[in-house]
């Protein structure tokens, strides 16, 4: 189901817990570590995704090669991946058993969207939790960043 309105995406934002954050970056410059910074000080348990920091850790958490490598169920998998490059993150989305994928800001993958809704997953393209909770007044903690 591709969630477009309000309600749609405040639903999925409240019934969100845990998030995979692929693409997770270390450049506290970069827009995936502010909105991994946010979505945790909002009481998200966000799970960094990324293979070439593996070893490392994000804001205090280890970051993972991949969604495999997640134990617990993932409620969503927010992507800041390009375009083309999201299709793969969906798949391994689908293939983890996520209940949802997010893709960020400029993020438009028409055919991926359709194999994860396909598959049952939610799906919001293009835009970005950190401007939306907010937005829909679902801020849980003030936010500093």
């Amino acid at each position: 189901m591709l969630l477009e309105s309000d309600q749609e995406i405040a639903a999925l934002l409240t019934s969100t817990r845990r998030i995979a954050l692929v693409g997770a970056s270390a450049k506290s410059g970069r827009a995936s570590n502010e909105v991994m910074r946010f979505l945790l000080d909002q009481g998200y348990d966000v799970t960094p995704v990324n293979p070439v920091l593996v070893g490392q850790s994000l804001h205090g958490v280890a970051v993972v090669e991949s969604l495999a490598d997640i134990e617990d169920d993932i409620d969503m998998v927010d992507i800041f991946r390009n375009s083309a490059a999201a299709g793969d993150a969906v798949d391994e989305a689908i293939a983890a058993g996520a209940k949802s994928v997010w893709m960020q800001l400029g993020v438009i993958n028409g055919a991926a969207a359709g194999r994860a809704i396909e598959a049952g997953l939610k799906v919001v393209m293009d835009r970005c939790p950190k401007i939306d909770i907010p937005r829909l007044g679902l801020i849980k903690k003030p936010y500093g960043g």
